[in-house]
């Protein structure tokens, strides 16, 4: 039974284990933090066939973890940036964080979905975005590093980051307003 077992857990690693690395690389920048989730991701495998033995579509699965994993990193990160997190300031001159553009997830079932729909959409947006472009966008915006930092990380000018996380707001701003628009119009009509 457990030889059994390692087989299916060894021929899973074999068959998903690239897959699942650049499905987590696409999405989290730093590549200790990739390596990380995907050890963790693994992990899960072998402990699940030890209390239960996972859902037959063993891929599914794999992937469904590493996007926990993935959601569960922005939270930690996004909980220690927000202590000393950079302020994004719009051309109004106000002072905004991503997470204040959210509804909140505390604030009811309507809200809740909003923001799960909201992140989704924000999730595909960031998945159009050239990789260079998209790296420097979480890098700065949802792990809360300064772009000093990641001049030092990458050994790219502070110029061309901030260059890349420009066409990246411009892009995510144009593709989302339409979500937003339908949500702040819904919201309109209940008042």
């Amino acid at each position: 039974m457990m030889a059994k077992q390692d087989q299916r857990i060894a021929e899973a690693v074999d068959r998903d284990q690239a897959r699942l690395r650049n499905f987590i690389r696409r999405r989290v920048a730093d590549r200790e933090d990739a390596e990380d989730i995907l050890q963790d991701v693994f992990y899960e495998l072998v402990e699940a066939y030890r209390v239960l033995n996972p859902a037959e579509h063993i891929t599914a699965w794999l992937f469904r973890v590493a996007r926990n994993r993935i959601t569960d990193l922005f939270r930690r990160k996004e909980r220690e940036a927000s202590r000393n997190e950079p302020q994004t300031i719009t051309e109004d001159g106000e002072t905004l964080r991503l997470e204040e553009l959210l509804p909140s997830p505390d604030a009811g079932p309507e809200a809740a979905y909003a923001r799960s729909v909201l992140l989704e959409e924000l999730e595909a947006a960031l998945e159009e975005l050239p990789d260079d472009q998209r790296e420097v966008f979480i890098a700065h915006e949802v792990m809360g590093q300064s772009f000093k930092e990641l001049a030092a990380q990458t050994g790219t000018r502070v110029n061309t980051l901030l260059s890349r996380k420009h066409y990246a707001v411009l892009h995510l701003r144009e593709r989302l307003q339409a979500i937003h628009n339908e949500f702040t119009e819904r919201k309109g009509h209940e008042r």
